[in-house]
């Protein structure tokens, strides 16, 4: 009879023995993913918006993310990944404020084999293994859609000089940069354009207004374009050239970068006459490429989002809200 019943056990202990080896390997494979992600700032609606889609992606794909906001602030962004590193997180997202300045701290990440994704802005290095991947627009594209309107608008201006002036972004960031070589390279090809100055808002509504002021005082009616790098700078500035009188979008063509909410219900309203798309909902694309990696799986390069470019010239009555 022992010996019956102990015969009967070893299946079952067997399995025990099985199911116990098993177990570190089920835990591993669940294993939660940790993120830390670092954001430049909370500038701008469109800011704040690209925000809110990385959590709420992340809490959609039941991923867990370390955020903190440098405040506009490089140090701070420095110190953040750094914090990061030394919690020894699965991947680092961040939005780099400039463009240099950044080898060292993304070599200690890379010292302790943990990945970086670029998001929405690129860095300045000789050393591109220092991040797996950006995700993010094409910004040079974006001043390109710029261009591309105002020589359809110029067409109907009937004027031999345009004067053009432009609020760029942040010196040195890559949407500032991009945005301004895609523009240029298209319209100072035609002999009717003439930009009178560029000058930067520094992405910030309240710049932007501060911009527009000192440009209405140095040229006036002399202005027949505004080319603004954001949303924000744009609002700022449409204040400003109310405020003196004339009528955006009339008396000053405005072209504006980023597709808030804001700044399309002003294209319906006729105050502004193009919105280059740039959306900040990378969420999805983001926390993909991020499940891949911890996966094992190679991650394109670069991922740009689908974005177009809205005109005075479009139906937009059926444009859904942005979101943002």
């Amino acid at each position: 009879m022992k010996k019956l019943f102990a015969l009967c056990l070893l299946p079952l202990c067997l399995l025990l023995c099985a199911c116990e080896a098993d177990a570190p390997q089920q835990e591993e494979a669940q294993a939660e993913l940790l993120i830390g992600f670092s954001q430049l700032g909370s500038e701008s609606s469109w800011r704040i918006g690209n925000t809110l889609s990385i959590q709420k992606a992340a809490q959609e794909h039941g991923i867990n993310l370390m955020y903190d906001n440098a405040l506009q602030k490089q140090e701070n962004q420095i110190a953040q990944l750094r914090s990061f590193i030394a919690y020894q997180v699965d991947l680092i997202v961040f939005s780099p404020i400039v463009e240099d300045g950044w080898d060292n701290v993304l070599t200690e990440a890379r010292h302790a084999g943990i990945p970086v994704i670029l998001m929405d802005r690129f860095i300045n290095t000789a050393d591109d293994s220092l991040y797996t991947a950006y995700i993010g627009a094409d910004f040079y594209m974006e001043g390109v859609r710029a261009a591309d309107y105002l020589l359809e608008k110029a067409g109907q201006m009937s004027k031999e000089t345009i004067n053009i002036v432009e609020i760029s972004g942040t010196e040195d960031a890559t949407p500032t940069l991009h945005r301004y070589q895609g523009f240029h390279d298209k319209v100072d090809r035609d002999p009717r354009f003439h930009t009178l100055e560029t000058i930067s808002g520094d992405f910030l509504r309240s710049k932007g207004k501060e911009c527009m002021e000192y440009l209405l005082d140095t040229y006036g009616d002399e202005i027949d374009v505004l080319y603004s790098h954001n949303d924000g700078m744009t609002l700022g500035a449409i204040d400003v050239i109310q405020s003196y009188g004339l009528v955006p979008g009339k008396d000053i063509i405005i072209i504006t970068v980023d597709g808030e909410q804001a700044a399309i219900d002003l294209l319906k309203e006729g105050k502004i006459n193009c919105v280059v798309e740039c959306t900040p909902l990378l969420g999805d694309l983001v926390m993909n490429m991020a499940e891949k990696l911890k996966a094992g799986e190679s991650i394109p390069r670069t991922t740009h989002p689908q974005e177009g470019v809205f005109t005075e010239f479009d139906d937009l009555s059926t444009l859904p809200p942005r979101g943002y």
